[in-house]
């Protein structure tokens, strides 16, 4: 149990460390974002890479965060039963839910993504947009790294709801404990 209880925390550290590094993507969006608007319209200036450069960022960001929101349980849920549920019963919903939903899903974004990603790299892919970012493929590439950090914590998921089924709940540090509802 105790190995399952380090994968447990290696994978949500590793979401941890990729969520806050890609979060100050949104900085930067915001920075880009500004600068185009400000030349547009106060110098009538605009460069076409500048405006792929902050929307290549805004999909690098939400996919490479993505495991670290559902990490944070962050996503959107409908939880009018779960969040009253007892910490079993929320073990046990999760248990399902990423075994028969959430990895799946993975799994299909993986297999249709992959050659979709590759044509990209054969062709090195830029933007479709004159004058745009050359490097497209790069982005591309966030399609795979998404259901990848998505599926490790699918994976973390798991490990944590057998733990707090088998009963060792409490070796886990308290942030990657179930919050209860009821007791």
């Amino acid at each position: 149990m105790q190995s399952l209880v380090w994968l447990v925390r290696g994978i949500c550290f590793l979401n941890t460390m990729l969520g806050r590094m890609f979060g100050w993507f949104s900085v930067g969006i915001v920075v880009v974002c500004f600068t185009v608007v400000v030349q547009r319209y106060v110098f009538a200036i605009s460069y076409v890479w500048m405006q792929d450069l902050y929307v290549w960022l805004n999909g690098a960001m939400f996919t490479a965060i993505a495991g670290y929101a559902l990490l944070r349980d962050e996503h959107v849920r409908v939880d009018i039963f779960y969040r009253t549920a007892t910490v079993r019963t929320k073990a046990k919903v999760d248990l399902f839910g990423v075994i028969a939903f959430l990895l799946p899903y993975c799994w299909v974004i993986w297999a249709w993504g992959l050659p979709y990603v590759q044509r990209s790299w054969r062709f090195l892919e830029g933007s479709g947009n004159t004058g745009g970012m050359p490097g497209l493929f790069i982005l591309k590439t966030f399609i795979l790294v998404f259901a990848v950090l998505l599926a490790l914590q699918g994976l973390a998921i798991i490990g944590r709801s057998i733990l707090v089924l088998a009963g060792r709940e409490e070796s886990l540090p308290p942030t990657l404990r179930y919050q209860s509802g009821k007791e």
